[in-house]
């Protein structure tokens, strides 16, 4: 009988410590999952004309993808590289206002902010003197320019805009000049007025300002830089 007894017993036992598994089951299950939150935007960004399609669909890089389909085996071929990471490419896109009438004319800092982030697409930041200097009159920290750097698609969207459409628009164009090269790969162009950028409209800017564009490349020479930039499309004065 005692032993009857014990058997009942085994069952119940082993059926309440089943109960607390499928409850910690179910509680497993019913627990609410976390939120996905949405990537946040950069702060100070800007959305860049021309950056979309019409609907919202992000424009294609061209200039990116002729880089990784035609440019790569170009160079290559030309220059006997043996790796596609050793052909040169795009690092990053400056662009720059100097400002010396900021010392005297309080709203040129404004004017020049706002025409470099519509022509860029990106908030740009305040450049400070380094230092002192009487002649210019000029104190550490003052305000003395504008500038933004621009990487990744922002940089494929500038660049494509700037060489099909800002620069034929230059006044009797002719070519851009080979001398801006630095030695060691980087080119920098100098632009008189900032109204050849289709973004800039005429009626809204208050006066005429110049500005400086360079483009920083990973290419160890000049002869490297001046082929990668001659298949991007840029239309260098011809030799001869």
């Amino acid at each position: 009988m005692q032993d009857n007894e014990q058997n009942e017993d085994q069952p119940a036992a082993s059926e309440a410590e089943a109960q607390p598994e499928q409850q910690s089951d179910d509680e497993a299950v019913e627990q609410p999952r976390p939120r996905q939150r949405a990537p946040r935007a950069r702060r100070g960004a800007v959305p860049a004309e021309g950056a979309t399609q019409n609907g919202g669909a992000p424009a294609p890089l061209r200039l990116r993808d002729a880089y990784r389909n035609e440019i790569i085996p170009t160079i290559m071929s030309e220059f006997g590289f043996t790796n596609p990471m050793q052909v040169p490419r795009l690092q990053k896109v400056t662009v720059n206002i100097g400002l010396g009438e900021a010392l005297t004319n309080g709203r040129a800092m404004e004017s020049a902010t706002r025409d470099l982030a519509t022509i860029t697409g990106q908030k740009p930041m305040i450049t400070r003197a380094r230092k002192s200097i009487a002649g210019f009159k000029v104190r550490e920290g003052n305000p003395v320019g504008t500038a933004v750097t621009l990487r990744g698609s922002r940089m494929y969207h500038f660049l494509d805009r700037f060489i099909n459409a800002s620069l034929p628009r230059i006044r009797d164009f002719r070519g851009i000049s080979r001398r801006g090269f630095d030695g060691r790969g980087n080119f920098s162009i100098g632009i008189r007025e900032q109204i050849i950028f289709p973004e800039i409209d005429y009626n809204q800017i208050d006066r005429i300002r110049g500005l400086q564009v360079t483009i920083t490349t990973t290419a160890k020479n000049d002869a490297e830089a001046t082929r990668l930039l001659e298949l991007f499309g840029m239309p260098f004065v011809r030799e001869g």
